[in-house]
């Protein structure tokens, strides 16, 4: 039994880059040998097993053979006589088809260090086509390694639009999407990842709400400059993924230009409370991919108040308030901070705001002084029930009227 270092260990290691996870390949053994001696199996399709102590993952050499539509339409062979040479050819890129043994020594048969050095991210073979993730996983890696220069091969690029055609990509699961999607907004470059599915005819598939934008040609005003739609949407994800590396906050910056663009185009009211038609919108596209709650909550928050949020200054003490008790703010104070970050980002960014105060310092100011009116002293005034919320609101109300008068 020999046992090898794999996959993106190896490459960000030659890469210089920090190693976050290892993933080792065993040749010559099976599973039941694996499990005497305390590894813990887990998966199905293809059986990865938990070392007893380092808890890293380890898996069988294996080979694979299409045998049906999408992801799963496969069939593994994980025998014992199965090669290394046989497991790296299967993989998807060349520069994670390196191994590397206990002595030290890479083991390279698809000349992955060279494109390492190249920075090219290219497939091994003709195999690459049968797996319609891969389309999405480059994207990723496109997103992930951009920053280093690394572009996709022309070829691997047309092997992608090939997938496209083929329709495959409709077999795939939509919680796998949102896996890699989710992934890719964690890397320096998200917009990157979105722009490659673009340039493949992926995004019509995958993301038909932003591919749409591309339809219709939308331009929007920005710093009095008309901005192209197309333009405008990468460039706010890759500006704010400079400001912040929260995946919820990427994501809802993403949702936040989204439903600002379909509302515009709509011609919805500019200052109007709730916006319902851009928040169903995130909310079915959240539903779709199967997005974490709370992923969703924050992008569905900043898509229905957005407008609302922007118009801050102008909006009326009351409104303000309700809006508190409407997301919940008194019991989740961190939806403010981050809708702070949300608005401002946008203002910013489209230059709308000319003032002393950004209209997310302001939100948050009225609510630091909202939330400090004494429930305590209500009750000891001899309020009850419905009567205490009603006076909270009053006296919540009274207090950030006194500070906006000297604003």
């Amino acid at each position: 039994m020999n046992i090898y270092l794999v996959g993106g260990a190896v490459r960000d290691k030659l890469l210089h880059l920090s190693i976050k996870d290892k993933d080792w390949v065993i040749v010559g053994s099976n599973a039941e040998f694996l499990l005497s001696k305390g590894y813990k199996q887990v998966g199905k399709e293809f059986p990865v097993f938990i070392h007893p102590k380092t808890r890293e993952e380890y898996a069988l050499a294996r080979t694979e053979r299409k045998s049906g539509m999408g992801y799963h339409g496969f069939k593994f062979n994980y025998s014992s006589k199965i090669t290394l040479e046989e497991d790296l050819i299967r993989r998807d890129l060349t520069i994670n088809a390196i191994a590397q043994d206990q002595y030290g020594n890479y083991i390279d048969p698809c000349n992955g260090k060279k494109d390492l050095k190249l920075r090219i991210l290219r497939h091994i073979s003709s195999s690459f086509k049968e797996d319609p993730l891969r389309v999405l996983r480059v994207a990723r890696f496109a997103a992930t390694f951009s920053y280093l220069g690394f572009t996709i091969a022309r070829e691997t690029m047309l092997f992608m639009s090939d997938i496209v055609k083929s329709r495959e990509l409709s077999y795939l699961k939509n919680e796998r999407i949102w896996k890699e999607t989710e992934k890719a907004l964690m890397t320096p470059h998200p917009h990157v990842y979105f722009q490659v599915l673009r340039d493949c005819r992926a995004l019509s598939i995958l993301f038909p709400e932003i591919d749409k934008l591309y339809s219709i040609g939308f331009s929007v005003h920005m710093n009095n400059y008309m901005v192209n739609i197309n333009n405008f949407f990468f460039m706010a994800l890759a500006k704010v993924s400079k400001v912040s590396k929260q995946i919820d906050i990427r994501f809802s910056c993403l949702c936040q230009f989204l439903s600002i663009s379909f509302s515009s185009l709509c011609n919805k009211k500019k200052y109007e409370f709730y916006n319902d038609f851009s928040a169903s919108l995130i909310k079915r596209l959240c539903k779709r991919l199967h997005v974490p709650s709370d992923i969703q909550d924050l992008a569905i928050l900043i898509s229905g108040f957005g407008n609302f949020l922007y118009s801050i200054f102008f909006q009326t003490t009351q409104s303000i308030v309700i809006f508190f008790d409407r997301i919940d703010a008194w019991r989740k104070p961190e939806r403010i901070d981050k809708l702070v970050i949300l608005i401002d980002f946008y203002a910013d960014y489209l230059g709308l705001v000319k003032s002393i105060s950004s209209p997310g310092a302001y939100l948050k100011s009225m609510f630091f002084i909202a939330k400090s009116v004494s429930i305590k002293s209500i009750v000891q005034s001899g309020f009850t029930g419905i009567g205490i919320k009603s006076e909270l609101m009053r006296l919540r109300i009274i207090s950030i009227n006194k500070w906006r008068l000297f604003f």
